[in-house]
Formats: structure tokens, C-alpha cells, sequence
């Protein structure tokens, strides 16, 4: 794995507020959890301010706490849903989403795109979409006018169509990779360095059947490490460096 940058003095602020339940923190818990990642005191306020100003922080009506803005907070909602184990039990039945109308604008069909992938689908061939129906989250994505969207059954075995959507040796080998580079490291920065790239990674599990996935499916000791990470991030915001 190649090595992970340390973190802007922005990027600090935003993972703290982004790995924290709930979701608000004051100046100065936040300037005093930022100065054990390295982060001196005047830079951490001038970050939250320049992160106020771009609308990716917010304050309090009572200007006592940030807050996340309205698109960390719909990411945090997803890094939770990667967090969390939101497989059901599943009857062998898949969603599928098809384009079903042409002439689109290239920044259109990337947004479809980007939406369909935030759903955890993946695209079967140009405008055909599809995963395992395992997951309790509704299916937004049906309100889209340019799909049809429908409940099916494939005919070939679903553990070599999902090898085929997903590169899951890939994405297992990756995973490994940051639990075994999280638990080697120390160093508050570096760890949370690698503790962001690790959630960014969740945010990328197609949270596939069990039956499904390869032996050693790492998503589960990821989740279980990151969901401890955050215990300690809480714990900086109150702790003296």
C-alpha cells in the first residue's frame, strides 16, 4: 500500500466531526482534539472558519457547536450505513435498474451514475444495473424518470455474477492491507490517516450476501475497528495534550 499523507488541518476538523455521535462539537473541544494530531490552535480556527465559509461546517442557531453541513451529513449517513451491518436475510432475489431513456447530457448520466453507485449497484452492462435484494434500505432510486426498475432471479450461479460486478479479491486484499497498517500504527496523525482511508474503503463494500462473498471477508473486523476508533477520537476532544 502506498504511503498515506497526514491529513490537512481542514481534513482533521471535518474526520472529527464526521467520526463523532453526536454530531456536534464546540471550538474548543474541537481545537483541543486537533492539537493531538499536530494541528496548532490558530490554524485549527482558521480551518473551521474556512470550512464554515465553503458550507462543509455549519454553527449552532446559539453559535455554541459545529455541526456538519447538509453534504458531510448525508456522507456521514452513509459512512454509518458502511459502518453498520445492513444485510437482511436474503430470499436469492436482485434489484435491477435499467435506463430506459436516451439523449442525456454526459453530466446526467454521471449523476445517475454516482447515484445508482451510492446505492451499492453495479452496472451490469452500458444502462443495466443490479445487486443482491439483501439490504433494508429503500430504493430512492426508483423515482428516477429514465429507469425502470425491477425484482429479478438470475439464471446463472449469483456467486460468479457478483465476482463479475464486483473485484471482491480486490477489495478484500485492500481492506486487509489497512486493518494490518491500523493496528502498526500509533502516532495519532498517522492514525487517522489511515483510519479515513479505511472508512473510505467501507463506503466502497458492496455489502453482499454472505453466501456470496470470498473466505476472509475482511468488512466486518473493519467495521468493528473503525466503530472503536471512534470511542477514541470522542475521548481526544476531552483530553488535555
Amino acid at each position: 500500500m502506498e504511503d498515506l499523507a497526514p491529513l490537512s488541518a481542514r481534513s482533521v476538523m471535518l474526520s472529527l466531526l464526521l467520526g463523532s455521535h453526536p454530531d456536534r462539537m464546540s471550538a474548543a473541544e474541537l481545537v483541543r482534539a486537533g492539537e493531538h494530531f499536530g494541528v496548532p490552535p490558530a490554524t485549527a480556527r482558521v480551518a473551521l472558519t474556512r470550512a464554515v465559509a465553503a458550507g462543509d461546517l455549519r454553527r449552532t442557531p446559539d453559535d455554541s457547536h459545529y455541526v456538519l453541513g447538509d453534504r458531510l451529513a448525508a456522507r456521514q449517513r452513509r459512512q454509518d450505513e458502511a459502518v453498520l451491518d445492513a444485510e437482511t436475510g436474503w430470499d436469492g432475489s436482485w434489484e435491477m435498474a435499467v435506463v430506459v431513456v436516451a439523449g442525456r447530457t454526459g453530466a446526467e448520466r454521471a449523476a445517475l451514475r454516482d447515484r445508482l453507485s451510492s446505492y451499492r449497484m453495479a452496472e451490469l452492462r452500458e444502462g443495466v444495473w443490479t445487486r443482491p435484494a439483501n439490504l433494508r434500505r429503500p430504493r430512492e432510486y426508483a423515482d428516477e424518470a429514465v429507469l425502470s426498475t425491477f425484482a429479478a432471479t438470475p439464471d446463472e450461479d449469483p456467486a460468479d455474477l457478483a465476482s463479475r460486478l464486483w473485484d471482491l479479491a480486490g477489495w478484500a486484499g485492500e481492506g486487509r492491507a489497512l486493518l494490518e497498517r491500523f493496528e502498526r500504527t500509533a502516532a495519532p496523525a498517522p492514525r487517522l490517516a489511515v483510519a479515513a482511508h479505511l472508512v473510505r474503503h467501507l463506503a466502497t463494500d458492496p455489502l453482499l450476501p454472505a453466501a456470496l462473498l470470498p473466505a476472509g471477508w475482511p468488512a466486518a473486523a473493519m467495521r468493528t475497528t473503525y466503530a472503536g476508533y471512534q470511542d477514541e477520537l470522542r475521548a481526544l476532544a476531552f483530553t488535555p495534550r
